[in-house]
């Protein structure tokens, strides 16, 4: 039963799922860009390399001949991996999920084309001139994004023909890996976004955690909520388009699957449209690390990953989370070595009913994530409620270089 298993992105969420392999008896080797990333300080091994170098990567394979690969970053050669599975490797979700959507263009491809989810229009752009005929073409209020980035990174909305340049640079600044090129799509006016985290297994039960509700800004969320509440029709109908595509790309372990949602009026039906999927934890799932559920988000991909069955996923308690971050007038990293320092941990801990997790990331920059609030109540209790309560925490916590 003990894996030997290689983790391919080390950060605050693969540091949870590090945790969770480890309560399950797992050798766990953390690979990340750089020194004591959060998931190397719960590691038995760590490696750092540039994991967009293909050679890199093959090297670290051939080192530790892994039962287990587990990317957790988009930044990695995913090429490679169709190799180690032939290798008889077990690459998580599959060598195909992983490839596809580590880029938004083979992803939103395969949902809008070949499954028919219904999506924005969109149009593609490797040059800005490319970007200005898509914006003519889909319209504005239009959004861009970089084809290979995560957290919001290089997303921006283009409102004029005076920012289509301007989006174009952020989104080049924004994109992980050497590609560019980026994805236009129209703006739909949704009333609330979720993600449906999404249970594959081995046994080939497919299994759906209560909708998590969020809020981003600047392209990374500030808070997410669980249950978010929706009409039962539509949440089937993200059920429906989840399962379709995760199928399609096949493997096991948690999905994070995106859609945007417009509510029905005047008694007409409301609309699902997909928005992107990744094929690990979610970073709006740390709701979860509040025991809203019988197994945080982590555990249900540790054990999907080994093949160990979830019956059921269980609601035991509504809850909500709010990032806490270092703060805008922080020097860069670069100047600030070592690690940060955390206040306000004892007035946090007397607001009832909520938790924190620290990552313990070495450096901090303007807007870092570093640590997450939690609130938690019980079932019914007000999501609106909780998400303040999350947010006295994450207000109290401070971070300094």
């Amino acid at each position: 039963m003990r894996k030997k298993i290689v983790l391919l992105g080390s950060g605050e969420l693969g540091k949870e799922l590090v945790i969770a392999l480890q309560r399950l008896g797992q050798h766990v080797i953390a690979v990340d860009a750089y020194a004591n990333a959060p998931a190397m300080q719960v590691a038995q091994e760590c490696e750092v390399i540039n994991m967009l170098d293909g050679d890199a990567l093959d090297a670290i394979v051939a080192k530790h001949q892994p039962d287990i690969i587990i990317p957790e970053v988009e930044s990695i050669r995913t090429e490679r991996f169709y190799a180690y599975e032939g290798q008889g490797i077990q690459v998580v979700p599959s060598a195909r999920a992983a490839h596809f959507t580590m880029n938004r263009r083979a992803i939103r491809d395969l949902a809008a084309q070949e499954l028919e989810l219904k999506t924005a229009p969109y149009r593609y752009a490797s040059s800005l001139e490319q970007l200005t005929e898509g914006v003519e073409a889909v319209g504005m209020p239009c959004v861009v994004k970089p084809l290979m980035s995560s957290s919001g990174k290089g997303q921006s909305v283009i409102r004029s023909a005076a920012d289509v340049q301007n989006a174009w640079e952020y989104g080049l600044d924004g994109s992980r890996g050497d590609l560019e090129e980026v994805i236009v799509e129209s703006f739909i006016d949704f009333d609330y976004e979720i993600t449906l985290l999404t249970l594959t297994q081995a046994n080939g039960n497919t299994l759906f955690c209560p909708p998590i509700g969020h809020r981003q800004e600047r392209g990374d969320y500030q808070e997410s909520w669980q249950p978010a509440k929706m009409a039962p029709e539509l949440l089937l109908e993200a059920q429906l388009m989840a399962g379709a595509v995760t199928a399609s790309l096949g493997g096991n372990g948690i999905w994070g699957v995106e859609f945007f949602i417009k509510n029905g009026q005047d008694g007409q039906p409301g609309t699902v449209y997909f928005s992107e999927l990744s094929p690990r934890p979610h970073d709006t799932g740390m709701v979860t690390l509040g025991r809203t559920q019988n197994f945080s988000e982590f555990e249900l991909h540790a054990r999907a990953v080994l093949g160990i069955p979830v019956l059921e996923i269980e609601h035991l308690r509504n809850g909500a989370s709010a990032v806490i971050l270092a703060p805008e007038t922080v020097a860069a990293e670069s100047a600030h070595p070592g690690f940060p320092v955390f206040s306000g941990l004892a007035e946090a801990a007397a607001i009832p009913s909520t938790d924190f997790r620290l990552f313990s990331k070495p450096t901090v920059r303007p807007y870092r994530r570093m640590a997450v609030a939690l609130a938690f109540g019980e079932k019914g209790s007000d999501g609106s409620d909780l998400v303040s309560q999350a947010q006295r925490v994450s207000g109290t916590i401070q971070v300094k270089a």
